[in-house]
Order: C-alpha cells, then sequence, then structure tokens
C-alpha cells in the first residue's frame, strides 16, 4: 500500500512527464507492492488536479476487455480511465506534430448516455441509459516506459492503470445508432493504415458484448465512489489490437453501415 506522499509524487511525475511529452520510469519498478488500489489513486490524484486547472470530464474508458490483451498484461480483469474534454479530436482531423509522445490507435464502440449509472447497473440498465452509440477510434499515449531499459521487464497493470488506462485521445464519428436495435456483437471494422488494410475485428472481442463493458465499469466505478453520468461517453473497449501511429500516419475505420471514423497525425 502507498502512503499518500508516494501517491502525490507518482501523479505528479506523470502530469510533468505529460506536459513534457517525456516518459518516466515504470511505478511498478519503483514501487515493486503497489496494488490496482494504489494505481486508481495515483489516476484520480492526476484527476483532482486537472480538474482544478480548469478540465472537465467527458466520461469514461474500458480497457483490457480482449482476452489477447488481458493474456499480453499477465491479468484477468479490464481497467479504466478519464476521458477529459481537451482529448476530443473530430473525425477527419490531422493531430500536430508532438502533441502526443508515441501515439496508437484502437477501434472502439462509443457509448453516449442519457442517464446515470450505478454499480447495481445490468444489461438492460445500460441499454435504457444509452442515448445512442457510435463508432469510434481511442487514441493510446503512454507517459510511462513500455519496458525498463536496463532490466528489460515490461510494464505491467499498475503501470497502466496509473497513467490513466493509456488514454490520451477519442475521435467519434458522426453516425447514431439505438443500441437495443443493434446487435453491437456483430458491430465490426476495417481499419485501414495508410490506405492499406491492417486489421479487422467484431465487438464480440469485448467481453462478448460491448454492453457488458459498461456494465464492468459501473460496478468498478462504484468501488470508489463513482459513477456513469448522464452525457458522458463511454469508450467500450477495443477490438483490435492497438495500431502504431509515427507521423505521417492516416488511419481510416470503416464499420460499414454502422459509420465511418478516422484521424491522422502530423
Amino acid at each position: 500500500m502507498l502512503s499518500p506522499d508516494q501517491i502525490a509524487q507518482a501523479a505528479d511525475d506523470l502530469l510533468a512527464a505529460e506536459e513534457a511529452r517525456k516518459q518516466i520510469g515504470l511505478l511498478s519498478l519503483r514501487h515493486p507492492g503497489m496494488t490496482l488500489d494504489d494505481a486508481y489513486a495515483i489516476q484520480s490524484a492526476q484527476m483532482a488536479r486537472k480538474l482544478a486547472a480548469g478540465r472537465s470530464i467527458l466520461g469514461w474508458k474500458i480497457g483490457l476487455t480482449s482476452k489477447v490483451m488481458q493474456a499480453a498484461l499477465k491479468i484477468d480483469t479490464p481497467d479504466s480511465g478519464v476521458l477529459y474534454d481537451d482529448m476530443l479530436f473530430a473525425s477527419g482531423v490531422t493531430v500536430p506534430a508532438g502533441h502526443f509522445i508515441q501515439p496508437r490507435v484502437e477501434a472502439e464502440i462509443a457509448f453516449v448516455m442519457k442517464a446515470p449509472l450505478d454499480a447495481t447497473a445490468d444489461r438492460a440498465a445500460v441499454l435504457a441509459a444509452t442515448d445512442y452509440v457510435t463508432p469510434s477510434l481511442e487514441i493510446l499515449d503512454t507517459r510511462i516506459l513500455r519496458a525498463d531499459p536496463a532490466t528489460g521487464q515490461a510494464r505491467v497493470i499498475v503501470d497502466t492503470v496509473s497513467d490513466n488506462a493509456a488514454n490520451a485521445g477519442i475521435v467519434l464519428g458522426e453516425a447514431r445508432h439505438d443500441p437495443s436495435q443493434v446487435d453491437l456483437r456483430w458491430a465490426g471494422a476495417i481499419l485501414r493504415k495508410d490506405g492499406e488494410v491492417e486489421t479487422t475485428g467484431l465487438g464480440a472481442a469485448v467481453l462478448d458484448d460491448p454492453v457488458q463493458g459498461l456494465v464492468w465499469l459501473a460496478r468498478r466505478m462504484g468501488q470508489y465512489g463513482q459513477r456513469i453520468e448522464a452525457g458522458q461517453v463511454i469508450l467500450s473497449g477495443s477490438f483490435i489490437a492497438p495500431i502504431e501511429c509515427p507521423p505521417g500516419t492516416r488511419i481510416e475505420a470503416e464499420f460499414g453501415a454502422f459509420g465511418d471514423v478516422s484521424i491522422a497525425f502530423d
């Protein structure tokens, strides 16, 4: 269990890394005994500072929902992070050079809420509380090194959660769909990188149903005295592996009849 001073220092270091666009070392090496509760405390400490500085909460993201990503980090649970108002990008725009450190992109289904969800939410409650769903891209970035250069140790779940679940941006499509009228397990995307098909995926990769991601999130947030609010955007989890986006990359995700969304990086 980390002390309040250790939590505050880790939060300060991560915020400084984001500002300077320079990664810090693994927190899991700095604090070998840190827990998921510690990691969420570090995430919350950053949130408090961002809100005090004038940011507002756009919504939440759910990560590590697919079996392949959980296996890569040797975990058996998703994670979550905060979406801030300055993370929203319009589909089709180009992100200025240097805005991120090591951007990657994932394809997801975004839920826009019309009512709050508390920790008792089930699948029916999620559908009733959702205004609409839309295609989206999540932009990932990492303020923590992916691996320690001296030991080769890779980051683990406590590093990722501390670093706001590696979240950095969100791109929303324009199409709007009633989630009760769409089988989101079959909503998927063909993702092109620089005009060539890079990967494809289906919503079923997200806990067998993206709606279940919001059930998990509502319960996770309840453990920490939080809840999903009306008007918030929820990224339900990626159904593809992250795509590296070095300068000059153009990403286009075709969701078929569900809609399209795209982003480019200078």
